[in-house]
């Protein structure tokens, strides 16, 4: 089944697929939208598109495994998403999802804004590639 995974932002964020087969993810966009009932309907507009069969979205946690204010921002984008949608939602750790990101697009030698620009895409690839890995 096609997975979508986002990786929410307050400014920007990123969308991921995976093949139907979910063996790879890939970055998709970044959408720089940071009222989230309108990046909600920038997100409708995507899945009308790409019809995926499930939403993952990253929900950091604290390194001690604890949730803080920004898990409870991504539950909540979750709901109002999941209020547009029959999509099922599932959550995945996102712990150091930016790092492994900034790092995949240094060996790549990605900087400037073209590294800005595709940074949250990128972690959508890892969060994505992770719940996969996770789920094999």
């Amino acid at each position: 089944m096609k997975i979508m995974s986002i990786d929410y932002g307050d400014a920007r964020t990123g969308i991921a697929f995976c093949d139907v087969n979910e063996i790879l993810a890939s970055a998709y966009t970044v959408i720089n939208e940071s009222y989230a009932p309108k990046l909600v309907d920038k997100i409708i507009e995507i899945i009308d598109t790409e019809k995926p069969g499930k939403i993952i979205i990253g929900l950091p946690r604290n390194m001690d495994g604890t949730y803080g204010y920004r898990a409870d921002k991504c539950k909540e984008f979750g709901e109002l998403l999941s209020e547009k949608t029959d999509l099922p939602i599932d959550f995945e750790d996102e712990r150091l999802t930016t790092v492994i990101a900034h790092d995949i697009l240094s060996s790549n030698n990605v900087r400037g804004k073209k590294r800005k620009d595709t940074v949250d895409a990128v972690s959508a690839v890892v969060i994505l590639q992770s719940y996969i890995d996770k789920n094999k």
